[in-house]
């Protein structure tokens, strides 16, 4: 199938009333397609479209009739969350790809962003997710073809799912730039480093820790990964030698993930490399796959965690900010493997130190308490893992900012026993 120009989908003629549209996520969105759209005029009432995290400012217009769902609240789809603009399923990242692909979540249009292969396929690029589930049962399907999008293996579209109109993008895939890294964020990762041992398996989220984690494990052997997303910074733990995934009992020698979250330099690493293979969240979240690897270490990170261990990845307040994801797929992959380690690493402060992220009882729970393995801060590490409640609330305080010890421990001598006795 041949591209046609940018200006050739008439979303007001293809779209009906009630429609969802489903859009590639992160760094795979397709650009040319979804400013169309979010510019598009006499749309049909009520068509809604499904978002997952959001690296673009694709959305930050005015609004012309259409509505927003979304997993999850993640860059900057939480202004859409905070302008009361998004509305939340609050499901496992696993769970999408197959309700999407059984029919128990509706898909009537989709739109994703591919790269054209050399024998006439497409390959997906950037992203191994929900999307293509979603493709299987849609009524239409656009394909924004990348010219500049890698080529993955695993990546290849599937055969039996029809494109019914194909365009060109007009820009390259979106990139995303890793930030600076602070004293806070390095303490964070000195810490959790001190839990991976070397031949582990990791898995690591996107954002300001697991960069800093990754700068912190430079010392470690025949690291291996497998994971939901791949950064930066992973190119340079394999290009150093230090990941190696020779220790892996599955995909030796072989990087796994299902989703790219970088820039031009991480797509160029994944280009037809047969060391890297993106794989669909039925892999990459799989709890037995995990609980096959031995030493997997999946690091992530929450809003807030209580004195019980309970995290919440979610919410501050009413305010919704980020989304129930994989982690809890994640934890229990890790509490399965063989010498896993299941780690929380967060800031123990927010706004400025005004503010403890050691609470004495989170506004939501995400990973339940009898999940969670270790929690890092700044100050150290909370071994949870066997521990009693009173155990665990002493060994939080420990981990809490020293100017809020006090607090928790009065709290929780006064109403945490009573309340979680």
């Amino acid at each position: 199938m041949q591209p046609t120009g940018p200006d050739d989908p008439d979303f007001a003629a293809m779209l009906r009333p009630g429609d969802r549209i489903v859009v590639g996520q992160a760094t795979a969105e397709p650009l040319t397609l979804t400013r169309r759209l979010a510019h598009a005029r006499g749309l049909p009432h009520g068509c809604t479209v499904f978002l997952g995290s959001v690296y673009s400012d694709t959305w930050a217009g005015e609004p012309n009739g259409l509505a927003f769902e979304g997993y999850g609240a993640i860059g900057q789809a939480a202004k859409l969350a905070a302008a009361d603009r998004l509305d939340i399923l609050p499901w496992h990242y696993s769970q999408l790809a197959r309700a999407y692909g059984d029919g128990s979540l509706r898909a009537d249009c989709v739109m994703v962003q591919l790269a054209a292969s050399p024998d006439g396929g497409f390959n997906l690029g950037i992203a191994s997710d929900y999307v293509v589930e979603a493709a299987r049962n849609a009524r239409v399907v656009i394909a924004e073809i990348n010219r500049h999008a890698p080529l993955c293996r695993g990546g290849e579209w599937p055969s039996d799912i029809r494109i019914d109109l194909a365009v060109e993008a007009q820009h390259p895939p979106l990139e995303l730039v890793a930030g600076e890294l602070g004293e806070t964020e390095l303490a964070i990762a000195e810490n959790v480093a001190s839990l991976v041992p070397d031949r582990a398996v990791l898995q690591l989220g996107v954002g300001a820790i697991p960069q800093a984690v990754v700068a912190k494990l430079t010392g470690h052997r025949d690291l291996g990964i497998h994971s939901g997303a791949l950064f930066d910074g992973v190119v340079d733990l394999i290009e150093s030698g230090v990941v190696t995934n020779a220790a892996k009992e599955r995909d030796a020698g072989v990087s796994i993930a299902g989703l790219l979250i970088g820039t031009r330099r991480l797509y160029a690493y994944a280009n037809d490399n047969a060391a890297f293979r993106l794989c669909p969240p039925s892999y990459t979240h799989a709890v037995e796959i995990m609980a096959s690897l031995s030493l997997f270490c999946a690091i992530n990170s929450a809003v807030e965690v209580d004195l019980t261990g309970q995290v919440n990845a979610e919410t501050v307040g009413h305010r919704y900010v980020g989304a129930v994801g994989g982690q809890l797929d994640f934890v229990r992959g890790a509490n399965a493997s063989p010498g896993g380690r299941a780690i929380i690493a967060l800031p123990s402060t927010a706004r400025g130190g005004t503010v403890s992220r050691i609470v004495p009882q989170v506004t939501t729970v995400t990973c339940p308490r009898s999940d969670v393995d270790a929690v890092v801060t700044e100050w150290g590490v909370a071994e949870l893992r066997g521990c009693t409640l009173s155990q665990r609330a002493e060994r939080m305080i420990a981990i809490a900012a020293p100017q809020f010890r006090e607090d928790l421990a009065r709290d929780w001598h006064d109403k945490g026993r009573a309340a979680h006795g």
